[in-house]
Formats: structure tokens, C-alpha cells, sequence
């Protein structure tokens, strides 16, 4: 029986040259067209895209997992998912593990006993993460895999029986293949190449103010850390000697920094955890003075808050493969995140256009992205090839900064392993539009960072007009001033004609 990391085919962009291995994009249900006869040779094509690769590192599935449309060149035609799961079999994948999720540690134990199929689904590994993560909120130490770190908490004397690996034959999944896929596939060289920001080295506060806050569009500013101490000193060893057994935020626990690097340098998942600690500044005072806020963004009107403003900066630290899927900044704030040692890929979206693959609540107090970074990748980039507006593309290296202007919609990946610094903020160019957000009527659903949400609005005005009398006037003055000029072309409509046009969504 084929390995699973035999599965995936390498293509090139070739003209005029038959293919010998190649395969199709699948979806986020199906696998089943990766194999199939007509997929194994396309002589003579024009242009084909090219496949998907895995990390030279890339272990085969722990458990045997194979995707379903292997099922179809299997002799025996005996899939043990099925067999295993008895009457349960009717459920999908995703319903089987959303039951399992119900489990303690010790119960999904027993079950593995059960048949080879509830052998491979208790020890889905996601299903031993969220064990973890919900009952070792103080921290805890990777050992090899989630399974094994919860084996080992709970049951040390147990620990070595957390490492063995059955091997399960003929067993077919779209559902859990894809989640080992996601984890191990490579980035695309495609998925890298657009880098369509506009990119400024030097320019004026007035240059910035004028071109990129006010009309609301990103920028990549290179030459802002030059004189940073974070630059020069932050890696792994200096952080862990700086910050001792202080311990940061890392999704729902907290860890030192020492045990948060092992778990990112043994791990291999879909969906990294990254760290992102709104108050290291507090926690480790050294580290808030090695950094100066870029010149462009140091007005924050936020400070007139004192103690009581919400969380606005953070220090994020991440293996390759972590970031954050698509959303919008808190509070309607803009932001500037500066990478220290690695490199980002980001892809934005203006306000007006809600990205593929992303669902909004028609309120906005929630957001359903139900694919991981690289799944969002692998199904819905390769669309926004055929728009004549293409979204906003850039690889954010160390030393460089970008301005992520209030309601972009932006997703980032770690390319590497990465440290960076982001700080959110309000300037005079932002005020309104946040005052406006404060004031909703579910502003308390909406508003983040912050344990008073519902009085935010009336202690951030009051302490605007204390501070800086007339100033919201001013701008509300020169706000309605702007909408009876004519109107001035968009972002969008300024730039070239390869960028002109409605967005088209073909999926």
C-alpha cells in the first residue's frame, strides 16, 4: 500500500511537454479527483499549475491515514474506517470527532481499544491539544505530540505507552489525510511571488500622512528600526536569558519562553500556536524600552486613556506555518507590525470586500473562518489570480514595518521562525472612525481589550475633549466639508488598468 507522502505529485509550469505525475487542487471535503486516471497524464497541455510539495522533513501519516480516492485503486476495496465505526459509520468524520471531543483523556483511551478505526480517530491529535490546552492552562511541556505531553501530565507512569504507533492499513479520510496535509506541505513558490504593496524607504510624516493614512491604503516602510535594540539582540537565547521564568500568552495558557520554543521547534500541525502577549511590556520592562514606535505612528490617541485604554501591543513569536487567519484589527484601529527576526507573508483585503473562504456575522461581533492559513491557500488564493482587482501582497522581512490601515482585512503566515513587535493605535485621521464603532449598539459584542466595553466610548470621548478641546469637532467640521466635494477616485480606481475593475469571485 502506497505512503500517503507518495500521494503528492510535483508539477512545474512546462509548455509543450507531456506530464508524467501531476495533481489537481482538491477541496476541503473531497480528495478524490487527486488520483484518478485522467489526472495521471496530460500531454501536450499549454500550462499547468504547479502542485503541491512537502516539507523535505515530511513524515508519512503517523497512523496510515490515506485519502479516500485511494479507496478507488485499492484491490480489496475494504475501507477500515467504516468497518471499525459499526453503525456509527453513517456519520461524517467531522461528527464522529465532535462526539470524541466530549471524552477525557482516560475515556478516548479505553476507546482506542475498541476497533483500528476508533484506534485512529481517539488519537487524532487535535483532540489531545484541546485536552491539554484545557487543563494545563499554567503551562506545559511538548513531549513529541499532545498525546504523549498529556500522557505524561497525568499519567507519568503511563508516559512511554503515549509514544507507540499502530499503523493502520486501509484507512481512507479526506477529513483527518487533510489535516496532516495542511501541516506538512511546503508554500507554494506562487503563493510567495505577488508582492503588489507599495513600498517607502525615508519618506516624510506629512508623505505618509498624505498618501497612505488619510486615503486608508497599506504601506511597507523599510529603514524604521535601524536604531532599534530589538533588532540587534532579540533571538531565542537572549529572550529566554531576559525573561527567566516570566511567562507569556500563548492562545488559552501561559508559558516561559524556554518551554513555549520546544513546543515550536518539535511540533508539526496545522495550526501552530503562536504567542502573542499584549502585556509583555508590563511583564519584562527591558523589553518595552528596546524598541521606539515608528515616527509615523506616534501619535495614539488611545494614551489619553492612561491604565483604562485596551490592549494595544504585543509581542508575537511563531514557528513557520503559525499566524493568524483573516480578520480586522480591534476597536476600528489601525496598526504597525515590525518583524525582528524572520519573515511574514501577508495578503489584505480592503474593507469593502470580505475575502473568500471568510464569513462575517451580519453584526460583526463574529467571524467564521473555518480553514486553517495554508487550507485557505491551497483553496482560495489561486482565485484571486482572475480578478482584475488583486488583493494586497507582501513578504514583510526583518527590519521592515507595514501600516495595516483600520478595516483591512488581512491574514499572516510565518514563513520562518519569527519575532515581531505590532502595536494598534488612533491617530486624528482614525478618531471618528472609532469613535463611530465605540458607540454601536452592540458595541459591548464588538469592543475588545478591555474589561469595561459597554462605557469605553463615553470615558474615550470625554477624555478627548479634556485633553484636546474642539479637536472632534474639528474634524466632524472638516468631515462633512469632504462629502460635499466631489468625490475622488478610490484606491482601487487610481491604480493601474491591471488592477481595474469590480472583484470577481469565481469559484
Amino acid at each position: 500500500m502506497p505512503l500517503c507522502r507518495d500521494l503528492l505529485f510535483q508539477t512545474r509550469k512546462k509548455r509543450k511537454k507531456s506530464k508524467k505525475s501531476t495533481l489537481t487542487k482538491h477541496n476541503s471535503t473531497s480528495l478524490k479527483q487527486q488520483l484518478s486516471p485522467q489526472h495521471q497524464q496530460q500531454p501536450e497541455e499549454e500550462d499547468t499549475e504547479e502542485g503541491f510539495s512537502l516539507r523535505a522533513s515530511a513524515p508519512s501519516h503517523k497512523y496510515g491515514v490515506q485519502p479516500l480516492g485511494n479507496l478507488y485503486f485499492s484491490p480489496s476495496s475494504f475501507n477500515s474506517r467504516n468497518s471499525g465505526l459499526g453503525t456509527l459509520q453513517i456519520l461524517t468524520d467531522e461528527l464522529v470527532l465532535e462526539i470524541l471531543g466530549f471524552l477525557d483523556g482516560a475515556h478516548l483511551g479505553v476507546l482506542a481499544t475498541v476497533s483500528k478505526s476508533f484506534y485512529v480517530f481517539t488519537n487524532h491529535e487535535p483532540l489531545w491539544r484541546n485536552l491539554v490546552l484545557d487543563n494545563l492552562v499554567g503551562g506545559f511541556l511538548y513531549n513529541e505530540s499532545w498525546k504523549s505531553t498529556y500522557v505524561a501530565a497525568f499519567y507519568p507512569s503511563f508516559a512511554c505507552a503515549g509514544s507507540l504507533v499502530l499503523n493502520v492499513r486501509d484507512f481512507y479520510s479526506d477529513y483527518l489525510f487533510q489535516s496532516w496535509l495542511c501541516a506538512n506541505l511546503e508554500m507554494k513558490s506562487e503563493w510567495l511571488e505577488r508582492d503588489n504593496i507599495t513600498r517607502r524607504k525615508g519618506i516624510s510624516i506629512e508623505d505618509f500622512v498624505l498618501n497612505f493614512e488619510e486615503p486608508n491604503r497599506p504601506v511597507l516602510l523599510e529603514g524604521c528600526l535601524d536604531n532599534w535594540v530589538a533588532l540587534e539582540k532579540w533571538n531565542r537565547n537572549y529572550l529566554i536569558e531576559t525573561c527567566g521564568d516570566v511567562k507569556f500568552s500563548v492562545g488559552p495558557v501561559e508559558m516561559k519562553l524556554e518551554d513555549y520554543f520546544r513546543y515550536s521547534d518539535l511540533v508539526r500541525e496545522e495550526r501552530p500556536l503562536y504567542l502573542f502577549d499584549p502585556k509583555f511590556g508590563e511583564k519584562v520592562p527591558k523589553l518595552g524600552l528596546e524598541y521606539d514606535v515608528p515616527v509615523y505612528f506616534k501619535e495614539d490617541l488611545f494614551s489619553v486613556l492612561g491604565n483604562e485604554r485596551p490592549d494595544y501591543r504585543w509581542i508575537i513569536i511563531g514557528p513557520a506555518g503559525s499566524g493568524s487567519s483573516f480578520h480586522i484589527d480591534p476597536n476600528s484601529t489601525s496598526a504597525w507590525n515590525a518583524v525582528i527576526k524572520g519573515s511574514k507573508k501577508w495578503v489584505l483585503f480592503p474593507p469593502e470586500v470580505v475575502p473568500p473562504g471568510v464569513h462575517p456575522s451580519p453584526d460583526g461581533a463574529e467571524v467564521a473562518c473555518p480553514v486553517s492559513i495554508v487550507e485557505w491557500f491551497m483553496n482560495f488564493y489561486g482565485a484571486t489570480k482572475k480578478w482584475k482587482k488583486k488583493p494586497i501582497e507582501c513578504v514583510c522581512k526583518a527590519g521592515e514595518v507595514i501600516f495595516v490601515p483600520n478595516g483591512w482585512w488581512h491574514l499572516v503566515i510565518n514563513l520562518e521562525d519569527s519575532i515581531a513587535i505590532t502595536q494598534n493605535f488612533v491617530s486624528r485621521r482614525n478618531l471618528l472612525n472609532v469613535l463611530d464603532f465605540l458607540k454601536k449598539p452592540n458595541a459591548s459584542m464588538l469592543v475588545s481589550g478591555t474589561r469595561d466595553r459597554v462605557n469605553l466610548y463615553e470615558k474615550f470621548r470625554k477624555a478627548i475633549e479634556a485633553t484636546f478641546p474642539g479637536t472632534i469637532d474639528q474634524l466632524m467640521s472638516k468631515a462633512e466639508e469632504k462629502k460635499s466635494q466631489p468625490k475622488k477616485l478610490t484606491f482601487w480606481e487610481s491604480v493601474s488598468d491591471s488592477n481595474v475593475g469590480a472583484f470577481k469571485f469565481s469559484f
